[in-house]
């Protein structure tokens, strides 16, 4: 796979259907270890403001996006993600 090299830390590069990925696990090892990059990405997605980045994006950019039950979801992140698993792949594929 290929790689960029930022500070010194080797990112993946994933490429799919013309879209480019970087890997948050590897951001997250350079900071924390990799015993600790699992923690540090949970940490991030259960962020307030992270939830509101990923509500907003989805209003913008999914034209199907729930908001009622969205506001459900702010209050629990780890639901949101474990219900909506698709909307984490729309958001992904959707940016490049």
């Amino acid at each position: 796979m290929p790689r960029i090299n930022v500070q010194d830390t080797d990112i993946t590069i994933l490429s799919i259907s013309d879209h480019d990925f970087i890997s948050l696990t590897d951001m997250a090892s350079a900071k924390g270890g990799d015993s600790q990059a699992a923690d540090i990405i949970k940490n991030w997605i259960r962020n307030r403001y992270t939830i509101e980045f990923l509500g907003t994006w989805e209003i913008i950019h999914n034209p199907n996006f729930k908001v009622v039950e969205f506001d459900h979801f702010k209050m629990t992140a780890k639901e949101w993600r474990d219900t909506h698993p698709e909307l984490i792949g729309n958001m992904l594929m959707s940016m490049n």
